[in-house]
Parts: C-alpha cells; sequence; structure tokens
C-alpha cells in the first residue's frame, strides 16, 4: 500500500513573517529599483541615494551617523555636505 503525504512545506514561501521580514523585503525592493535606474541613469541614481541618504539622517534627528562605519559614514558625510551646498545655492538673499 502506498502513502501519500499531503502536508504542505510552506518553508519555501516568502512570506513576511513579521515586521523586520516586511522591511527587509521593502527595503531589497528600493535597492533593485536604484540599480534600475544606475542602468539607464547613474548620475539620477546617485542623486537619488544621497537625498535617501540625507533623509534618513533627518528622520533619525542628525544621528544617522552613529549607525555607520568607515565609507558607509564618508558617504553620509558627503551627502550630508552635497545636501548643504545645495540648500545654500538655492536660497534667494
Amino acid at each position: 500500500m502506498t502513502t501519500i503525504d499531503c502536508a504542505v512545506d510552506d518553508s519555501d514561501i516568502d512570506v513576511p513573517i513579521d515586521d523586520r521580514d516586511e522591511g527587509e523585503r521593502r527595503a531589497l525592493e528600493l535597492a533593485h529599483r536604484i540599480r534600475l535606474v544606475a542602468v539607464r541613469d547613474p548620475e539620477q541614481a546617485q542623486r537619488l541615494v544621497d537625498e535617501l541618504i540625507v533623509a534618513l539622517d533627518a528622520a533619525m534627528g542628525g544621528t544617522f551617523s552613529e549607525h555607520l562605519d568607515g565609507v558607509a559614514r564618508e558617504v553620509l558625510q558627503r551627502a550630508l555636505a552635497k545636501s548643504r551646498n545645495s540648500s545654500e545655492t538655492v536660497r534667494v538673499p
């Protein structure tokens, strides 16, 4: 007699289990979209990344750099400096 196992193994289904998993999925999707932009227009992609970095720092009350080190911190500092310089250029006296 042959037995057929009807139990469903859902371990390979990519369904977010908690908010952290959902956040990771959304971050991966964002990274994918930025890569697509970078293929067509690298300068636009860099502007988007810089704007995202500046927005993250603002959302974290200017403490984003505390969570970074090395090259990542340098990228943040460059993006913040660029942002400050461009906002100074835009101001009308």
